[in-house]
């Protein structure tokens, strides 16, 4: 009994060995047809064979997704960091009320402005950087300026 059960065994390996060392092709199939007549045949390399096949796809999603997290976080960094260089020069003016708002205007166009949070630290700028009486001003400046930029562009 001994000696037919190791033949088999041998019979099995030596076909194995051909499907995999010689000219002819080994292919894993979905259908259950052919699975099943590849698993009779050869039970370990058909298992061996869907494994691989399993692995280099869950392979390739855990890639795809770390690349788009990666992507996406990139993306999240670049969005959320803006970097104003803001020079405040001492200027004598008769028109207080046309520099500043040629000032905010400058400020928010050229650097894109539109956050809320963005437009608040400009309007807090302007507030530190000037006295006190000129603080009611750049309040009702700043206020025309974001409602002429930002309200006349919706209403049209």
């Amino acid at each position: 009994m001994k000696a037919s059960k190791q033949q088999k065994q041998n019979q099995l390996q030596q076909r194995g060995c051909k499907a995999l060392c010689c000219s002819c092709r080994f292919s894993v199939s979905s259908s259950e047809e052919a699975e099943s007549s590849a698993s009779d045949r050869f039970p370990s390399v058909s298992s061996l064979a869907h494994a691989m096949v399993q692995e280099r796809l869950d392979q390739m999603i855990r890639e795809r997704m770390e690349a788009s997290h990666v992507e996406r976080r990139r993306q999240q960094s670049s969005e959320g960091t803006k970097f104003v260089v803001m020079v405040a020069m001492e200027k004598s003016s008769y028109d207080p009320r046309l520099d500043f708002r040629e000032s905010m205007m400058e400020m928010i166009t050229a650097n894109r402005l539109q956050d809320a949070k963005d437009l608040r630290s400009l309007l807090n700028y302007y507030i530190s950087m000037n006295s006190n009486q000129y603080h009611s001003l750049i309040l009702e400046v700043f206020h025309e300026v974001c409602t002429n930029l930002f309200l006349s562009c919706k209403c049209h």
